[in-house]
Protein backbone atom coordinates (compact mmCIF):
# COMPACT_ATOMS: atom_id res chain seq x y z
CA UNK A 1 0.00 0.00 0.00
CA UNK A 2 1.40 2.97 -0.90
CA UNK A 3 1.91 5.83 2.07
CA UNK A 4 -0.25 9.01 2.08
CA UNK A 5 1.44 12.25 0.45
CA UNK A 6 3.19 14.45 2.02
CA UNK A 7 2.65 17.67 1.29
CA UNK A 8 4.42 21.26 1.01
CA UNK A 9 3.97 24.62 2.57
CA UNK A 10 2.01 26.06 -0.32
CA UNK A 11 0.07 22.91 -1.07
CA UNK A 12 -1.23 23.05 2.51
CA UNK A 13 -2.15 26.59 1.87
CA UNK A 14 -4.14 25.35 -1.08
CA UNK A 15 -5.79 22.86 1.00
CA UNK A 16 -6.94 25.06 4.15
CA UNK A 17 -8.00 28.04 1.57
CA UNK A 18 -10.46 25.07 0.23
CA UNK A 19 -11.56 24.93 3.49
CA UNK A 20 -12.65 28.17 3.60
CA UNK A 21 -15.24 27.55 0.86
CA UNK A 22 -16.76 24.89 3.43
CA UNK A 23 -20.09 25.56 5.50
CA UNK A 24 -18.13 24.22 8.50
CA UNK A 25 -14.99 25.89 7.47
CA UNK A 26 -13.58 26.91 10.97
CA UNK A 27 -13.65 23.63 12.10
CA UNK A 28 -12.43 22.09 8.62
CA UNK A 29 -9.48 23.98 9.25
CA UNK A 30 -8.65 23.73 13.04
CA UNK A 31 -8.94 19.68 11.54
CA UNK A 32 -6.43 20.22 8.71
CA UNK A 33 -3.96 21.95 11.01
CA UNK A 34 -4.18 19.96 14.11
CA UNK A 35 -2.73 17.11 11.95
CA UNK A 36 -0.31 19.29 10.11
CA UNK A 37 1.09 20.76 13.31
CA UNK A 38 0.53 18.20 16.35
CA UNK A 39 0.55 14.88 14.44
CA UNK A 40 -2.46 13.27 15.69
CA UNK A 41 -4.19 10.80 13.59
CA UNK A 42 -7.81 10.71 12.13
CA UNK A 43 -8.74 8.93 15.68
CA UNK A 44 -7.46 10.91 17.92
CA UNK A 45 -8.50 13.88 16.57
CA UNK A 46 -11.98 12.19 16.39
CA UNK A 47 -11.55 11.74 20.15
CA UNK A 48 -10.69 14.96 21.35
CA UNK A 49 -12.87 16.74 23.93
CA UNK A 50 -12.82 20.52 24.64
CA UNK A 51 -11.29 19.32 28.21
CA UNK A 52 -8.25 18.16 26.67
CA UNK A 53 -7.34 21.40 24.48
CA UNK A 54 -8.68 24.01 26.65
CA UNK A 55 -8.31 24.39 30.23
CA UNK A 56 -10.87 25.75 32.78
CA UNK A 57 -10.76 29.13 31.49
CA UNK A 58 -11.01 28.18 27.96
CA UNK A 59 -7.35 29.04 27.14
CA UNK A 60 -5.52 26.91 25.02
CA UNK A 61 -3.09 24.20 27.03
CA UNK A 62 0.67 23.72 25.92
CA UNK A 63 -0.02 20.63 26.28
CA UNK A 64 -1.96 17.66 27.18
CA UNK A 65 -2.42 13.70 27.71
CA UNK A 66 -3.60 12.20 25.14
CA UNK A 67 -5.41 9.20 26.72
CA UNK A 68 -5.16 5.73 26.06
CA UNK A 69 -8.50 4.80 25.08
CA UNK A 70 -7.84 7.98 22.62
CA UNK A 71 -5.04 6.84 21.11
CA UNK A 72 -3.75 3.81 18.58
CA UNK A 73 -2.51 0.65 20.52
CA UNK A 74 -3.75 2.14 23.66
CA UNK A 75 -0.66 4.15 24.43
CA UNK A 76 -1.28 7.55 25.94
CA UNK A 77 1.22 10.37 25.26
CA UNK A 78 1.61 13.99 25.57
CA UNK A 79 0.77 16.52 22.71
CA UNK A 80 2.14 19.40 22.76
CA UNK A 81 0.97 22.63 21.23
CA UNK A 82 3.06 25.04 18.91
CA UNK A 83 2.44 28.73 18.51
CA UNK A 84 0.75 27.82 15.22
CA UNK A 85 -1.52 25.69 16.16
CA UNK A 86 -2.48 27.96 19.61
CA UNK A 87 -3.06 30.59 17.32
CA UNK A 88 -6.05 28.59 15.78
CA UNK A 89 -7.40 27.02 18.23
CA UNK A 90 -7.79 30.19 19.78
CA UNK A 91 -9.95 30.98 16.96
CA UNK A 92 -11.81 27.89 17.05
CA UNK A 93 -12.56 28.63 20.78
CA UNK A 94 -14.39 31.47 19.40
CA UNK A 95 -17.22 29.03 17.93
CA UNK A 96 -17.36 26.96 21.30
CA UNK A 97 -19.49 26.36 24.18
CA UNK A 98 -17.10 25.89 26.62
CA UNK A 99 -19.03 25.00 29.60
CA UNK A 100 -18.73 21.10 29.25
CA UNK A 101 -15.25 20.03 28.70
CA UNK A 102 -16.52 16.84 27.73
CA UNK A 103 -17.89 17.85 24.73
CA UNK A 104 -16.27 16.55 21.29
CA UNK A 105 -13.86 19.05 19.74
CA UNK A 106 -14.82 18.05 16.51
CA UNK A 107 -18.62 18.41 16.04
CA UNK A 108 -19.62 16.33 12.66
CA UNK A 109 -22.74 17.19 10.98
CA UNK A 110 -25.23 15.46 12.76
CA UNK A 111 -24.42 17.09 15.64
CA UNK A 112 -21.96 14.29 17.38
CA UNK A 113 -18.52 13.37 17.54
CA UNK A 114 -17.50 11.85 14.52
CA UNK A 115 -15.78 8.32 14.35
CA UNK A 116 -13.02 7.38 13.27
CA UNK A 117 -13.96 6.47 10.25
CA UNK A 118 -16.15 9.39 9.28
CA UNK A 119 -13.04 11.66 10.16
CA UNK A 120 -10.89 9.63 7.97
CA UNK A 121 -13.52 10.42 5.34
CA UNK A 122 -13.43 13.76 5.85
CA UNK A 123 -9.76 13.78 5.38
CA UNK A 124 -10.29 12.38 2.04
CA UNK A 125 -13.29 14.29 0.79
CA UNK A 126 -11.14 17.72 1.69
CA UNK A 127 -8.39 16.51 -0.25
CA UNK A 128 -9.60 15.18 -3.25
CA UNK A 129 -11.31 18.39 -3.45
CA UNK A 130 -8.35 20.52 -3.33
CA UNK A 131 -6.78 18.49 -5.85
CA UNK A 132 -4.71 16.01 -3.98
CA UNK A 133 -5.42 12.80 -4.72
CA UNK A 134 -2.85 10.85 -2.96
CA UNK A 135 -3.09 12.65 0.08
CA UNK A 136 -5.39 11.04 3.42
CA UNK A 137 -6.10 11.49 6.85
CA UNK A 138 -2.31 10.45 7.50
CA UNK A 139 -0.85 13.44 5.17
CA UNK A 140 -1.01 15.94 7.96
CA UNK A 141 1.32 13.21 10.36
CA UNK A 142 3.73 12.09 7.95
CA UNK A 143 4.26 15.64 7.05
CA UNK A 144 4.84 16.90 10.13
CA UNK A 145 7.36 14.09 11.04
CA UNK A 146 8.94 15.08 7.70
CA UNK A 147 9.34 18.77 8.62
CA UNK A 148 10.36 17.99 11.69
CA UNK A 149 12.52 15.53 10.78
CA UNK A 150 13.79 18.19 7.96
CA UNK A 151 15.38 20.91 10.33
CA UNK A 152 16.96 18.06 12.25
CA UNK A 153 15.04 16.81 15.25
CA UNK A 154 15.83 13.28 16.51
CA UNK A 155 13.96 10.71 15.14
CA UNK A 156 13.97 9.72 19.09
CA UNK A 157 12.12 12.78 19.43
CA UNK A 158 10.07 12.40 16.83
CA UNK A 159 9.03 8.43 18.30
CA UNK A 160 7.83 9.74 20.90
CA UNK A 161 6.20 12.89 19.01
CA UNK A 162 4.18 10.56 16.73
CA UNK A 163 3.03 8.13 20.02
CA UNK A 164 5.69 5.19 18.02
CA UNK A 165 7.07 2.36 20.14
CA UNK A 166 9.89 2.19 17.89
CA UNK A 167 12.02 4.64 15.50
CA UNK A 168 11.96 2.48 12.64
CA UNK A 169 8.30 3.23 12.35
CA UNK A 170 9.07 6.58 12.88
CA UNK A 171 11.49 6.45 9.94
CA UNK A 172 8.94 5.22 7.56
CA UNK A 173 6.91 8.39 8.10
CA UNK A 174 9.61 10.58 6.84
CA UNK A 175 9.90 11.51 2.86
CA UNK A 176 12.59 12.50 1.76
CA UNK A 177 13.31 15.39 -1.12
CA UNK A 178 15.34 17.00 -3.20
CA UNK A 179 15.24 19.90 -1.14
CA UNK A 180 16.98 18.08 1.90
CA UNK A 181 19.54 16.14 0.12
CA UNK A 182 20.46 19.51 -1.80
CA UNK A 183 20.25 20.97 2.11
CA UNK A 184 22.21 18.05 3.22
CA UNK A 185 25.71 18.23 1.14
CA UNK A 186 26.11 21.62 1.70
CA UNK A 187 26.36 21.32 5.41
CA UNK A 188 29.95 19.63 3.87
Amino acid sequence: MAQAQTLSDAQLKRVLQWCSTRRHSTRDRAIIQFSFYAGLRAKELAALQRGDVYDEEGRVREQFMLRAAQAKGARARTVWINRRLRRVLEDYATRLDMTDPTKPLFVSQKGGAFSANTMTQLFLDIFKAAGFAHASSHSGRRTFITNLAGKSVSVRVLAELAGHSSIQTTQRYIDVNPEQMRHAVELL
